[in-house]
């Protein structure tokens, strides 16, 4: 059967995907960009990024997946799940947290890609 909430999103960032890795595997990020959720890791994939298994507001699963491109990174990311509440509305839930990862993946790339000029390719990191 089919999850209520099936989200995807793709968003580039110019930046080493060794340092999104980090990020991302970080607990207190996931807290901070899914405070209604508890997140437990399924599989730590390292340079590939992770999958929880969610629960709280919804039930089922999340992922981003780093995918390198180029001169940085695809971060893709995958939310399938069911409302917790039976009286929840699935559209409404979809949409809060698809803005609110985006709003959040923006913020990343703006704080990554800062003082880089668009178009200028990154550098590689120093040895």
């Amino acid at each position: 059967m089919a999850s209520a909430i099936d989200l995807m999103d793709d968003t580039f960032v110019v930046a080493d995907r060794a340092e999104l890795a980090a990020y991302v595997r970080d607990p207190a990020v996931w807290r901070e960009w899914w405070p209604q959720l508890t997140l437990a890791v399924r599989q730590d994939r390292g340079l590939e990024g992770m999958r929880w298994t969610v629960t709280g507001e919804l039930t089922g699963s999340t992922e981003l997946w780093l995918e390198r491109w180029g001169d940085g990174v695809l971060v893709h990311w995958f939310l399938r799940a069911d409302p917790a509440s039976p009286r929840a509305r699935p559209d409404r839930l979809a949409r809060r947290y698809t803005v609110a990862f985006k709003a959040r993946i923006q913020e990343l790339k703006d704080r990554l890609e800062q003082g880089r000029p668009a178009g200028v390719p990154r550098l590689p990191p120093a040895r």
